[in-house]
């Protein structure tokens, strides 16, 4: 039943799909990358965009059976009747759209955007289905998996040959660039781009979808370990310059548990084949998330192990959180722990703050920098961190409804031991 509904949703989405491509090129500012091969060659020969987009999708699917050979799975091959019905669904848009030919060129603009936003939700229907890809997709895959490429790059350099190619057909074919205009870069910034959003924003939606897939069971990361007291993990959230870095060390050493802020970075280059130094550098760093989204567009169909570079090291962040809350006894230091374990029944989760005052004297002292430049610091790394913490969890960072104790580091460390031990015992 669940496999017919993951179909049943992935022929819908590649409906939308065609609905997005044909007002797209009935905005006649040029198509998307991937159609645009097709297009030019159905301006020029007596066959249509869908029949160009099936005969163009049986090339991909024999160059990936040439790459992969007997890598090439039984299942790929439901690329065949998927492109059919692709092909079907564009002309059958493109006569529905008949009626569409704006001749203003903000009207194109709007049809074009338009086209843009219907082809991004389609492909993040298709996405989220994840029972077959389309060939253009697959053909990327399949160059990826046989000589182990980096997939963003090897889809912007496939993207963009697609491009190239049409371009030079449309020479060819008619002396100038027709098919092939600014509307083709736009696609390819947006379409994927707003997917990707789709895809954070409607996260809530699988539960609904695929109800027996989130079947939650009891586990130990919701339930977590016994140990001395009935709340034996300890996340800390800070303000830069808080000194709640210093505060959870001498806690945990108060304690008796293990202490984890760097030595996550540690663990996590085990993992994942990253450098330290490179993790240190990307994690919590997320400058501009928009920005962010529309650079790394082009993982949408990428595997697990090729994931966007900071989500690859958030997920696997996430996963050492996880098994060091499995153990107990321990305090852990950001990184959105306090959402990656909020349904921890053993976890209390704290943040730290402090008068900017007192931040700006610790951080000049600290790190022997002059007044300006402390608080430049102060407001970049909150910043730094408030967003990289909005990104992945959907919340403001250092909201008190998000932990269970929110302590100004500023009335001393004994208060401070006593409502975490108190609090920690409930």
């Amino acid at each position: 039943m669940n496999k017919l509904k993951r179909y049943l949703l992935f022929l819908v989405g590649l409906f939308i799909n065609a609905l997005g491509v044909s007002l797209i090129t009935k905005a006649s500012l040029g198509t998307s990358p991937i159609s645009s091969i097709p297009y030019v060659l159905s301006l020029n020969y007596p066959f249509t965009l869908g029949n160009f987009t099936i005969f163009f999708s049986v090339l991909l699917i024999l160059l990936q059976m040439a790459i992969l050979r007997k890598n090439f799975k039984p299942e790929n091959i439901l690329q065949i009747p998927v492109s059919i019905a692709f092909g079907y669904f564009i002309d059958f848009t493109m006569y529905l759209f008949a009626w569409v030919n704006p001749s203003n060129y903000a009207f194109k603009i709007i049809a074009l955007l338009i086209g843009c936003a219907i082809l991004g939700f389609g492909v993040y229907m298709e996405v989220i289905a994840d029972v077959v890809m389309l060939p253009g997709e697959s053909f990327v895959r399949a160059i990826v998996q046989t000589w182990k490429a980096n997939f963003g790059t090897t889809k912007i350099i496939f993207d963009t040959s697609m491009a190239v190619i049409a371009a030079a057909l449309s020479f060819l074919f008619f002396g100038k660039l027709n098919g092939v205009r600014e509307g083709t870069i736009v696609a390819a910034l947006l379409v994927g781009f707003i997917a990707r959003v789709l895809g954070k924003k409607l996260e809530f939606i699988k539960p609904y979808l695929f109800p027996e897939e989130y079947r939650e069971q009891p586990s130990t990361e919701e339930q977590g370990v016994q140990g001395k007291y009935q709340k034996n993990i300890l996340v800390i959230g800070r303000q830069f310059g808080s000194g709640g870095h210093e505060i959870g060390k001498q806690l945990a050493e108060k304690l008796g548990y293990e202490f984890y802020d760097q030595e996550i970075i540690k663990m996590t280059a085990g993992t994942t084949g990253l450098s330290q130094d490179y993790i240190s550098r990307k994690e919590e760093n997320m400058t501009n998330s928009l920005l962010y989204d529309l650079v790394n567009q082009v993982y949408m169909y990428a595997q697990t192990n090729e994931e966007a570079p900071k989500d690859k090291i958030y997920e696997a962040e996430s996963r050492v959180i996880k098994e060091l809350a499995e153990k107990g006894n321990c305090v852990i230091v950001g990184r959105c722990s306090d959402y990656i374990l909020r349904k921890n029944t053993n976890c209390l989760k704290v943040f730290f703050s402090a008068p900017m005052e007192n931040r700006v004297k610790r951080v000049m002292k600290r790190q022997q920098l002059s007044e300006k430049e402390a608080i430049q610091k102060i407001q970049k790394e909150d910043k730094r961190r408030a967003d990289n913490y909005r990104y992945y969890t959907g919340r403001m960072w250092g909201m008190a409804a998000n932990f269970d104790l929110t302590l100004n580091t500023e009335i001393g460390m004994e208060y401070i031991e006593k409502c975490i031990c108190e609090a920690m015992k409930k």
